[in-house]
């Protein structure tokens, strides 16, 4: 069997890039209105530290130190350094996912959060939480932004 999971990751991250590139006005991916938790900045955070941590780290043995909080309390960075992030985050998973063997996919991840189950397991968790954020976003940019 063909492992899929790093071509969609880098496809559908490359979409989050584009979205960040796609807001007119940079103000807006801070921008919280009545009956929104998190800006479109603070999901591209929370992704890029979550997505670090559970492939890069974990999978990739990168040495990545996820700082949740901070995902979810920084402000005001700018496009450019979030659209850098993604792109090298995008690495990071092509690198960590690279020649990843039937048997590694098999294996028990190393973290059970929501139990214990395989790494395919996970990474189709994390793949429908990148999509998940990544609809929130774009969904953000057209309301915002008309």
């Amino acid at each position: 069997m063909e492992n899929y999971f790093a071509e969609l990751f880098e496809r559908d991250l490359l979409k989050l890039r584009d979205e960040i590139k796609h807001f007119k006005d940079e103000d807006n991916i801070w921008r919280k209105e009545d009956g929104i938790s998190n800006t479109a900045g603070t999901l591209v955070l929370h992704l890029v530290g979550n997505l670090s941590y559970t492939i890069g780290a974990l999978i990739g043995n990168t040495g990545y130190v996820r700082d949740r909080v901070k995902e979810f309390t920084t402000t005001d960075v700018p496009a450019k350094k979030l659209i850098a992030d993604i792109e090298s985050l995008v690495e990071i998973i092509k690198n960590s996912l690279a020649g990843i063997t039937q048997q590694k996919l098999d294996e028990q991840y190393p973290l059970e959060s929501f139990g214990t189950h395989s790494t395919s397991y996970y990474l189709l968790h994390f793949y429908g939480h990148l999509n998940y954020h990544l609809g929130q976003i774009n969904y953000l940019r057209r309301v915002l932004e008309g």
